[in-house]
């Protein structure tokens, strides 16, 4: 009975020895399993939907990151898991901004953050969210300072100067502009685009000159004598690197004028509110942007159906970002659990990701996405492609550090 027992007890240890042997980690690295993750996912996001200069994109940033977290949990989660979002509202507002970085940031139940909002309150909530340990995805603000804020902090969207740069070959190469007049923004926005594309033009050694500038506080919607002097100056192209608004209202002035003057726009434009404002008067404008309506990638086209299925309105880029800024999160999770470095790491080494604004082909070394530049042209009250510029010395964000 003695000499039983013992066999037995072996036995027992041998087999509670060979079961722990198989337990997966946390990171899903050994034993063959997926990482483990909490029952519920918190997410959080912050963009400037109280804000009346930037309604229409807090609204459309918003709207995707509801439609995101809805239709992850529609299919099941994450491994099993339900993703919540913690939505925060920052009124475009820096000090606003700041508070909410702090909270989210010291949240030990938020795992991640997508910021929806613009490059102010993007760039001051960052290095909070860096200095916290805490990851963060920028949906579309343009700013360097962001992703410069360290290693936590990715960007969906291009750099202002890689957009001013792109816009400048496109205003030289296929518009085959001789007389420029730039009409923008007075912010940080405005002033990093117009400084890369007057040094582009310079650098092709274009015979393009700039026959007028002037920057306009985003509290003023009335373009009338800039697009008036614009026109006296003889322009056949006006830059206009502003918000919806405000580029609606340039291009209102351009048709109500009767002006024969394209119009060269940024991503900021990029809005089914400035097709409202603007109405027939959009058609022709030009943009620089990441998404385009036509690309018949599967992902892009699912999300302009769903989207307008849920909303009953066109979506934009700024949705766009938003809703890439997730799935490239829940990507991440899938594969490597809640654990910051390990999704920071994921990130990092993700290539050729498919997402809505198409093929995300790498994240350079701050955390900017690389990937093509879109040209779209308003057409019978529609977005849609007039180009593409792909060339990685222009599209890579680490020429323009």
């Amino acid at each position: 009975m003695k000499k039983f027992l013992s066999i037995l007890l072996i036995l027992c240890m041998v087999f509670m020895f060979a079961a722990c042997g198989g337990e997966t980690n946390e990171g899903g690295e050994e034993g063959g399993g997926e990482a483990a993750l909490p029952e519920v996912i918190k997410i959080g996001f912050f963009a400037p939907v109280s804000a009346p200069s930037a309604a229409a994109d807090g609204l459309s940033s918003l709207n995707s990151a509801k439609l995101a977290v809805k239709l992850i949990n529609e299919n099941g989660g994450i491994n099993g898991s339900t993703v919540e979002l913690v939505d925060m509202d920052d009124g475009l507002d820096t000090t606003e901004a700041a508070n909410i970085a702090e909270k989210l940031a010291y949240d030990d139940s938020v795992v991640a953050v997508v910021s929806g909002s613009y490059s102010g309150p993007t760039k001051v909530a960052a290095p909070i969210f860096q200095e916290a340990g805490k990851l963060m995805v920028s949906a579309y603000a343009v700013h360097p300072d962001v992703v410069n804020a360290g290693d936590l902090i990715f960007s969906q969207s291009f750099p202002g100067k890689l957009q001013g740069t792109a816009a400048a070959i496109y205003a030289n190469d296929t518009l085959k502009a001789k007389k420029i007049a730039i009409i923008s923004v007075d912010l940080d926005f405005g002033a990093t685009q117009i400084e890369a594309f007057k040094a582009q033009l310079e650098k092709m050694g274009s015979d393009a000159e700039i026959v007028y500038e002037q920057a306009i506080a985003i509290s003023d919607s009335d373009m009338s004598s800039a697009v008036t002097a614009a026109a006296a100056a003889g322009a056949d192209l006006i830059y206009s690197v502003n918000y919806y608004e405000q580029a609606a209202q340039v291009l209102r002035e351009v048709g109500q004028k009767g002006l024969d003057i394209p119009v060269l726009g940024t991503e900021g434009a990029d809005s089914f509110e400035l097709l409202n404002i603007a109405g027939e008067y959009a058609n022709g404008l030009y943009i620089t942007t990441n998404m385009n309506r036509d690309d018949q990638n599967a992902e892009t086209q699912a999300y302009i159906e769903n989207y307008e299925a849920e909303y009953g309105i066109q979506p934009d880029m700024v949705g766009a970002s938003v809703y890439d800024a997730f799935q490239v999160l829940f990507a991440a999770m899938k594969e490597v659990g809640v654990d910051t470095q390990a999704m920071r790491d994921y990130i990092a080494g993700m290539q050729n990701f498919d997402t809505v604004t198409g093929t995300l082909i790498r994240y350079n070394e701050d955390g900017s996405a690389v990937k093509p530049v879109q040209i779209q042209l308003v057409t019978n009250g529609e977005y849609h492609s007039a180009g593409v510029i792909d060339d990685m010395e222009v599209i890579d964000p680490a020429n323009y550090q």
